[in-house]
């Protein structure tokens, strides 16, 4: 494929604090082919002021009230063209200038890749890794356990997309990707740090409800017996995790 095109999407809504750290990192790549899209929820806090500052650099700009983030996901999705597609939204980073020339580098016409994310909060200090450490191998069963592999950190060609599944509210990039994985032949992980991810946003304040989406997800990829004994793992591992850290931090 020599060069392929990335297509970038961002979606973003009232966020004047944040949205122009995000372009920013997109659009100092060293790596030419790059199609940036931003879609914006209509927003009134500056945020639109803010983005046409970076116009001329900017492939798709739309600014329009949506339904939702997915909803705003699957029109950026819509006007890409390029042959891989990767989102990052306002408040998260491409890792470093060099990352996605970094990421074709690595592997001649994969399917996927994807690599590690670190975690940052709202005072840009890193919190390190992610503590669902991305698989050595990414497979189809890699999320039965949870989602791990950040949306911010993979790249996935765009033929092998659908569309993001309005239903879900909150978790339907899991079952987005899950699909993508589903088709995918080769897929690489690069084997480096990719994203910076903004610790927050609606999956953390409503909890509850992305954590019941994320069922029915894995019910539905998985199977509900099987998703049920995973849960039962996922629990284990959860209380190991926070014993081993409440311990670290007495």
């Amino acid at each position: 494929m020599g060069r392929p095109v990335l297509s970038v999407i961002t979606v973003v809504f009232n966020d004047v604090k944040h949205i122009e750290r995000t372009v920013v990192s997109v659009l100092n790549q060293t790596y030419e082919n790059v199609e940036y899209i931003i879609i914006d929820g209509g927003s009134t806090d500056g945020t639109r002021e803010i983005l046409k500052k970076y116009g001329a650099r900017i492939a798709r700009f739309v600014s329009e009230k949506d339904t939702g983030i997915y909803n705003a996901m699957n029109k950026g999705l819509a006007l890409a063209t390029g042959d891989y597609v990767l989102f990052m939204n306002s408040g998260d980073e491409i890792y470093s200038p060099d990352t996605v020339a970094k990421v074709f580098a690595s592997a001649a016409d994969a399917d996927i890749y994807y690599g590690e994310t670190e975690m940052i909060n709202e005072n840009l200090q890193s919190l390190g890794q992610r503590r669902h450490k991305a698989p050595d191998a990414l497979t189809f069963s890699s999320f039965r356990f949870g989602m791990s592999v950040s949306h911010q950190a993979i790249y996935i060609r765009r033929s092998l997309t659908e569309p993001f599944d309005e239903r879900y509210k909150l978790s339907s990039d899991i079952d987005w990707i899950l699909k993508a994985i589903g088709k995918a032949r080769k897929i690489v992980n690069v084997k480096i740090y990719v994203a910076k991810y903004l610790v927050g946003g609606m999956s953390k304040t409503r909890h509850r409800q992305s954590l019941l989406e994320r069922f029915r997800i894995f019910s539905k990829q998985y199977g509900i017996i099987p998703n049920i004994l995973s849960h039962f793992v996922i629990a284990a591992n959860l209380s190991l995790y926070y014993l081993k850290h409440r311990r670290t931090n007495d």
